[in-house]
């Protein structure tokens, strides 16, 4: 796991949470690390235990010289698609940072340029660098904390646990009672869809 840094410039990690969803926004984070960070502990947040995860964003969001967090709704997503949300979402949590970067890493291979910065896609770049790992634990738990307060008032999906997944519990669920306006209604959201009234 690495620091990268080109002649100490300053540069934003970013990584999204929550694509393979069937209900509930796609979150993104942006993070911005100064040179003296070193937590060895930062790493994919699916690598790590959640209460692990919800450890490093506290230390994240005590030691990051910047992080911002943004969401993009299921209405949104449904219609400009996913990729194009959790790109938006990366976007939006780009422009809500308080220090503008001067270079962008992203996890995975597609992005959008972000005014005019220079990025770079690194396909799995939230196990190679602590930036984008540190992105991705502040989006997976904001987004996990998001998803448990929605269970609340919808606990027949059990959100609380699957998160939105396409876990047997939920599609037997959807199956039952229907869906929500936080389902995204452009995903297969039972493996037939005869049975669903859209």
């Amino acid at each position: 796991m690495k620091n990268q840094f080109i002649e100490a410039i300053l540069e934003a990690g970013c990584d999204e949470a929550g694509r393979g969803c069937l209900a509930g926004p796609v979150f993104a984070a942006a993070v911005i690390l100064g040179e003296s960070f070193d937590n060895q502990f930062v790493n994919d947040s699916k690598q790590l235990t959640m209460k692990n995860r919800k450890e490093l964003r506290l230390y994240i969001e005590q030691n990051a010289l910047a992080f911002s967090v943004a969401f993009v709704e299921p209405k949104q997503i449904d219609e400009i698609n996913i990729l194009n949300a959790s790109i938006l979402a990366m976007h939006l949590a780009l422009e809500g940072l308080k220090i503008q970067p001067e270079h962008i890493i992203v996890d995975g291979n597609r992005f959008k340029p972000y005014q005019n910065i220079p990025h770079q896609c690194i396909v799995k770049g939230d196990a190679k660098y602590r930036n984008i790992a540190a992105a991705s634990i502040l989006a997976k738990t904001y987004r996990d904390e998001f998803m448990e307060e929605l269970h609340e008032e919808f606990p027949v999906y059990n959100w609380k646990k699957n998160k939105g997944y396409p876990t047997m519990v939920h599609r037997e669920a959807i199956k039952e009672y229907g869906i929500t306006e936080h389902h995204r209604k452009s995903f297969k959201l039972l493996p037939t869809q005869l049975s669903l009234d859209l």
